[in-house]
């Protein structure tokens, strides 16, 4: 979608009439936030995401989680889209009680499979402001935090909307999700004394609310901000857990590919804490302090 030049207006109806042959309408301009432009018919993208997590203020905390993606035009007005999951997991040092049992050093392999699509109701290039509708089907077999074996099956929707000001230069982004999981931990042996590693299956809510805004700085590039909060409810303890992170992106954007960096931290976060945690002004037992997200498409 975005074909940056300085010296044409970036949402005029000349540009808009071409989005078919030759736009790039579902760029990630953010880290998490989405926007909501869909692919142009028959289109074609293909997504490498890279998200490091990292620091839980104890012990060594690292984990990777790669998602191999390809999304397709449908129509004009809706997406759909399939995705590979890996990951990648060390963790020394630390010892959480219900989710990090033991020290685990695993390397790169499959860890879930992604569905989703994404149904445009308004374009942010035709009307006055872009609203879509995402939904997205998961399942994973691997613990994101602990690595452990884990059944995990999850539904999420959101509503997401996009407009655009200074006729292209400046974008702001805004989602607001649900997403409903069953998940089933596998026993484990040879844990500690006392642990406690409940095996009954579980369900989880979480509410999400994201926004971001971001300005052209040059041909090509632009440099945004986001943020985003949630929080998590679970069968027998009401609310486990919430968080606000938020940080800087940078992305690229060219006719045949485009990348997107992003930097966020946890501002603040509550609910369930660890033995003693250092820092209780964040949630660090299913988050952590940092993350790093990398997303690269190219498109056909």
């Amino acid at each position: 979608m975005f074909v940056l030049c300085r010296r044409a207006a970036f949402f005029t109806a000349a540009f808009v009439a071409s989005l078919p042959a030759t736009g790039i309408a579902a760029e990630n301009m953010f880290g998490v936030v989405k926007g909501a432009e869909t692919l142009p018919q028959d289109a074609m993208e293909i997504y490498q995401k890279v998200n490091r997590r990292s620091d839980k203020g104890q012990g060594d905390y690292t984990a990777y989680d790669f998602v191999t993606e390809v999304e397709y035009g449908v129509s004009n007005r809706f997406s759909a889209a399939a995705g590979l999951k890996m990951m990648r997991l060390d963790t020394q040092g630390l010892i959480i009680d219900g989710y990090l049992p033991k020290a685990n050093d695993i390397g790169l392999k499959l860890s879930g499979i992604e569905f989703s699509g994404k149904y445009m109701f308004l374009s942010p290039a035709k009307d006055d402001i872009g609203l879509s509708m995402y939904m997205s089907a998961n399942y994973d077999w691997i613990d994101p935090h602990s690595g452990q074996d884990k059944d995990t099956l999850s539904f999420e929707t959101e509503l997401l909307t996009q407009k655009y000001f200074l006729e292209g230069e400046l974008i702001w982004a805004t989602n607001l999700g649900l997403e409903a999981t069953y998940a089933d931990r596998a026993a484990i042996d040879d844990l500690p004394e006392g642990f406690e590693w409940p095996t009954d299956p579980e369900m989880e809510l979480e509410l999400k609310f994201g926004t971001a805004m971001t300005y052209r700085v040059a041909p090509k590039w632009f440099v945004g901000v986001e943020a985003f909060y949630e929080t998590e409810f679970e069968t027998e303890v009401g609310q486990e857990r919430w968080s606000v992170f938020a940080g800087p992106s940078i992305h690229y954007g060219s006719a045949t590919w485009w990348g997107t960096l992003a930097f966020l931290t946890q501002l603040e976060g509550g609910g369930e804490q660890y033995a003693n945690q250092s820092d209780t002004s964040l949630h660090l037992i299913e988050k952590t302090k940092q993350e790093l997200r990398l997303a690269v498409g190219f498109n056909f």
